[in-house]
């Protein structure tokens, strides 16, 4: 017995398209703002802020990959620019040495100060400045409880 899709309702569609603007569009935004101001993409802004938050500015490549949503190759080829920039220093992990570290180097901790408060303006005016207090409250709450559904099946590759 073959059973019929469970098609979208109208109100559900609206959500959706609106979705996939925010998922496709605020990106190729965000990048063009890093571009013109920091010579550098989203992503790779992502990589050093997630350096620069993290314990002794020191991250697995591994669990680094997994904070910014990012497959181990992709990553790789950023530390490699990184790290002809200065910005970063990778080494095999002293305690487990079948993984590597990176370490955000002062010249790239000066890379993310210098794009922060431009990066943080455009996201204030593209996520933040159009809703009021209570809606940016519902949005974290709404968004958080998907995440979770997609955290949970990304875990499950």
């Amino acid at each position: 017995m073959t059973t019929s899709p469970r098609w979208l309702d109208n109100s559900q569609q609206d959500v959706w398209q609106d979705l996939l603007t925010i998922v496709i569009g605020l990106p190729n935004l965000l990048d063009r703002q890093l571009e013109q101001d920091a010579g550098m993409s989203n992503f790779e802004y992502s990589v050093l802020a997630r350096l620069s938050m993290a314990t002794d500015k020191t991250l697995r490549l591994s669990d680094l990959a997994a904070l910014c949503d990012s497959s181990q190759p992709r990553l790789s080829k950023v530390m490699v620019r990184f790290e002809r920039s200065g910005w970063v220093h990778r080494f095999s992990d002293p305690h487990n040495g079948r993984y590597t570290l990176a370490t955000l180097t002062d010249a790239g901790l000066s890379q993310v100060v210098e794009s922060a408060p431009g990066h943080v303006a455009r996201v204030r005016q593209l996520v933040f400045d159009p809703l009021t207090h209570g809606q940016q409250e519902a949005l974290h709450e709404a968004l958080a409880r998907v995440a979770t559904t997609v955290r949970e099946q990304l875990a499950r590759r």
